[in-house]
Order: structure tokens, then C-alpha cells, then sequence
């Protein structure tokens, strides 16, 4: 998913909180940039704050909408107030939460709204035999269901959802342990592995490949 957030230690405890529910997150700082990623890329959800420097959230949201996108939209806001909410929900957002709040209560929203199969854009991703429900996080390869730990399989959804790009060890580190790259740290390696194992079976096309300097990417095109 995406979060637009420009108050950084909210994004880091947004962001957190979710990668240890086994969310892939990326995140933007503000409007702009936040538009061009949800423009970009496939995200389950977007959750918009309102207040953003340069494109506000009001903008954001209605640019999105205006562009065919129907992902939805979870906005948050400082100001509880009824004029607010209606004028995010007339403006396409599907959701509407007031700051503060509990970080369950959130979850809960995120799974309503993950619920509403009718708004969500390609929920399974599928790579050759590789498929990956991102409702159930349930992963199956050429029909045979593929037993992953929670980091194993945000691992893989992250890479999943850029197929066909390099991923930099960075991006993976950030979106998927929610920290900086540690160049002296091999844990991304050791997930590759135990995700080679698991996912390029025996009988099927390797999909998962790592390319020295660059990083990784999940393709089932040719790849040297």
C-alpha cells in the first residue's frame, strides 16, 4: 500500500506498524510525489493524509479519481469535522480517520476496506504459475499452496508488485523491514534464499534472480 504522509515520525509509525502486519508500504512526503507513485504503481489502498505541503489531500484525491483510479482511499486529518469528512467522501475517498488515533482501530479500517472486492485493482498478482492473493496473503505456485512467514511473504509481494524492475537492496530494506540497508548485512540474502526455495520449485521457471551491484527483481521474461 501507499501512505502520503508528510510528518515524518508519523509516516515511521505508520510504516512500522504495518510492516510488522506483513504490508508492503511504500511512502511520499507529500502531494506531488505522492500522486506520482499511486500513478505509477499498483497499491491495494492509499492512505492520504490531508494536510500535505505543495498538492494537498483534497487534491490528491481528486486527481486520482479524475484519473480512473478507483484504489481506495483512506484519508486522515487533523480536524474531526464534519465538513471535512464530507467533503473527502464527495471528493471519491472511501474512509475517513481522525488524528489521533488507535493504531487497531486503523488496521480495522485497512481490512474493511481491503474487504470491498469491487474497488480493488488486480488483488491477485500473478507471475507465471506464481500467484499471490494480496487479500488472504496466500501464495500458491502452479496451483500448490506455498507455506511463507510473514516476512517472507511481504518479501515477495514487494517484488511481486515492481515485477520485472530491479528492486535496490535499499527499496527492499525500506519498504520491507522498514529500515535503512545495512551493506554490511546479508538478511535480505538469506530471505532471497529461503524464497528461492520455496517459490522456484522444481519443474517451473526460476523467477526470482539477483543481478551483482543492482539488487533483485521477480520476472518470468528472459533475464541475464
Amino acid at each position: 500500500m501507499l501512505l502520503i504522509e508528510d510528518e515524518e515520525d508519523v509516516a515511521r509509525s505508520i510504516a512500522k506498524g504495518l510492516r510488522q502486519e506483513s504490508y508492503a508500504v511504500d511512502t511520499a512526503g507529500n502531494g506531488q510525489e505522492g500522486l506520482e507513485k499511486a500513478l505509477a504503481h499498483i497499491y491495494d489502498l492509499i492512505i492520504l493524509d490531508i494536510r500535505l505541503p505543495g498538492k494537498d489531500g483534497w487534491t490528491v484525491c481528486r486527481e486520482l479519481r479524475e484519473s480512473g483510479s478507483q484504489t481506495p482511499i483512506l484519508m486522515l486529518t487533523a480536524s474531526d469535522a464534519t465538513e471535512d469528512r464530507i467533503k473527502g467522501l464527495d471528493l471519491g475517498a472511501d474512509d475517513y480517520l481522525a488524528k489521533p488515533f488507535d493504531f487497531r482501530e486503523l488496521l480495522a479500517r485497512i481490512r474493511a476496506l481491503l474487504r470491498r472486492k469491487p474497488l480493488i485493482q488486480h488483488p491477485v498478482i500473478r507471475v507465471d504459475t506464481l500467484e499471490i492473493d494480496t487479500r488472504s496473503k496466500t501464495v500458491t505456485r502452479a496451483g500448490s499452496f506455498v507455506r511463507l512467514t510473514a516476512k517472507e511473504y511481504a518479501l515477495l509481494e514487494c517484488l511481486a508488485r515492481d515485477a520485472d524492475t530491479i528492486l535496490g537492496r535499499e527499496t527492499i530494506s525500506e519498504r520491507v523491514w522498514d529500515e535503512r540497508y545495512d551493506p554490511f548485512s546479508n538478511l535480505i540474502e538469506e530471505y532471497i534464499k529461503r524464497l528461492r526455495k520455496k517459490v522456484d520449485v522444481e519443474g517451473q521457471k526460476p523467477l526470482i534472480h539477483a543481478r551483482r551491484g543492482e539488487g533483485y527483481i521477480l520476472t518470468a521474461k528472459e533475464f541475464a
